[in-house]
């Protein structure tokens, strides 16, 4: 799994300060270093509206399917998906997860059936079935990418939701590292979201 920033708004602590400071017409209280006690101040206040003016874009790759279908339920994000319509998937590559790769019977049966789905698949085009409708066969493990772009009020909702203790692993694992790259360039939206490493999991602490 790889999480990559394509793109964050520039200076967004700074934008998200000015833009909140509208509301109280308090533009003459700006200096060096006012937007973080400034956003720990909305943050508390659960003025969270104010940091929507801000937005990340992430390339998130190496993740099954499974992920994609829980990651777009998420309907105030804007997505972009690898396409099985238009890409080959004979060759496809997939995600395994642990539960099932470290039991001898389980990963056995997963691994058969994989092989069973990329012949079947492969099968179908060669008697000219399209890749539109070949795909009905491919399992959700298959390997996908995908481009996501929220504001940070929606990040911090998704960060919180999906790295919690009782999301799926996949995703959760997502998040975490998507909390970590948002730490590096914004630390102050984000500073109240931990990662637990010991249990990989995020927590929201008190500010």
């Amino acid at each position: 799994m790889i999480v990559e920033l394509l793109f964050i708004t520039p200076d967004a602590e700074k934008l998200i300060e000015t833009a909140g400071r509208t509301a109280y017409l308090s533009f003459d209280k700006r200096g060096k270093g006012t937007e973080k006690a400034f956003i720990r101040m909305i943050i508390k206040n659960g003025h969270f509206s104010v940091i929507e003016h801000a937005y990340a874009t992430v390339r998130i790759s190496g993740v099954s399917r499974v992920f994609t279908h829980q990651l777009v339920r998420h309907r105030l994000c804007s997505f972009t998906q690898q396409s099985q319509r238009y890409v080959d998937e004979s060759n496809f590559n997939y995600i395994e997860p642990e539960s099932i790769k470290n039991n001898l019977e389980a990963h056995s049966l997963f691994v058969k059936f994989i092989g069973d789905a990329k012949n079947v698949y492969s099968r179908l085009q060669k008697i000219g079935i399209k890749n539109e409708d070949a795909r009905f066969v491919l399992p959700n493990a298959v390997e996908s990418e995908i481009v996501v772009t929220a504001n940070f009020r929606e990040w911090r909702h998704m960060i919180e939701l999906r790295g919690n203790s009782n999301a799926q692993w996949e995703i959760r694992n997502v998040a975490i590292e998507i909390l970590k790259i948002l730490k590096k360039h914004a630390p102050t939206i984000f500073e109240d979201l931990e990662i637990d490493r010991e249990n990989s999991t995020v927590k929201r602490k008190e500010l």
